[in-house]
């Protein structure tokens, strides 16, 4: 009978469970690893809001990859995925992740960042104890986390780096830094091979429409007004999340037990100017005709409370330690993502007159 990992060719040097696979980052993490050739995929997600199996048709056919629905606080579900997938690293992405959803509401982050990662912690645990030899010594627990664990920065030169101390100011980041911390804590008192890594703001297709970045070009291609907090000071350190895939890869594979890794690009911009980067994008490509400009869409809304200040990653561990760095500049990537953006809509039942192509 065929196993888990019989596939055409050669097959997948590992299987993977990838955790919150229908999300904005862990589709492209899916989607960047059943490209790869070299892993099996198994994607297990609860499939909430911010889930989309859209984001996955690309690899859904692939006899590399296989969608399960389920919540990571299942412990018998995620026991069987790891015994009987014979899984090798979990990559763990499964999480809300919405700050102003979290200060709406933070029960979810709490039972779903904190005791989730709790439950599968205890599961990984399990399995790994179970194997023995070659098998043993490459399992890999990846924990995917934030750069908002750290808190917020000055408007300087100054960036995070894996030493930065933690101090959280949402519900979110506080729920994302006590996961850190349980992942932490599993490596040193059982032994649990673990990695972590902390990553700046991600962009590109496929992400949540409440985020910036989606929310602006959706917004703006249909001529409705643009909200910005306060007064679109506050900088982002923005990663194409295609490059974060990479990255993602490179440190399960090849990240040393223990170790956490920053992954940025150094690619700074206040929210102000990304939007009306945006608006000048989507003018040149498809202009309204009910305004001369995008950027007069604009409106500076009341800010949300503790809103940090900036954010930014120093990579410098990533790239001498493992070989990795960005490669998709800010300005080529917002381009290409609007793109996508425009030819998504082109093919979707669109009101008439809503914009004109250029």
């Amino acid at each position: 009978m065929a196993t888990a990992r019989d596939t055409a060719g050669p097959g997948p040097d590992r299987t993977v469970l990838v955790t919150g696979g229908a999300g904005f980052i862990g589709s492209a993490l899916c989607r960047h690893l059943i490209r790869g050739g070299h892993t099996r995929v198994i994607n297990l997600d609860k499939l909430t809001y911010a889930g989309s199996l859209t984001a996955l048709a690309e690899v859904e056919s692939s006899p590399r990859y296989r969608f399960v629905q389920g919540d990571i606080a299942d412990r018998s579900l995620v026991a069987a995925l790891l015994r009987d997938e014979s899984i090798d690293a979990v990559m763990h992405l499964a999480a809300e992740s919405h700050v102003d959803r979290s200060i709406d509401g933070p029960a979810i982050f709490i039972e779903t960042n904190i005791t989730g990662t709790f439950h599968l912690l205890e599961a990984a645990l399990d399995h790994w104890r179970s194997l023995e030899g070659e098998a043993r010594a490459r399992f890999r627990f990846h924990h995917i986390s934030t750069d908002e664990v750290f808190g917020d920065l000055p408007f300087d030169d100054s960036r995070f780096s894996e030493e930065s101390p933690y101090r959280p100011s949402s519900p979110y980041s506080a729920s994302k830094a006590a996961a850190d911390h349980l992942v932490r804590a599993w490596h040193h008192t059982y032994g649990l091979p673990v990695v972590l890594s902390n990553c700046s703001n991600n962009y590109g297709p496929y992400q949540n429409a409440e985020k910036l970045i989606p929310l602006t070009i959706t917004r703006a291609m249909r001529g409705e007004t643009l909200p910005v907090y306060g007064n679109g000071a506050n900088v982002r350190d923005w990663l194409h999340v295609d490059d974060h895939a990479r990255a993602l890869e490179t440190i399960m594979r090849n990240g040393a037990p223990g170790a956490s890794y920053a992954v940025g690009a150094r690619e700074e911009h206040s929210n102000i100017a990304v939007v009306a980067a945006i608006c000048d994008l989507l003018d040149e490509r498809a202009p309204l005709v009910s305004v001369r400009s995008r950027r007069d869409l604009i409106r500076f809304v009341t800010d949300r409370p503790g809103h940090d200040r900036r954010y930014a990653i120093d990579p410098a561990k990533i790239e001498r330690e493992l070989g990795w760095q960005s490669e998709i500049r800010f300005t080529p990537g917002l381009a290409a993502t609007i793109d996508w953006y425009l030819r998504e809509a082109a093919s979707a039942v669109q009101p008439p007159g809503t914009f004109l192509r250029a």
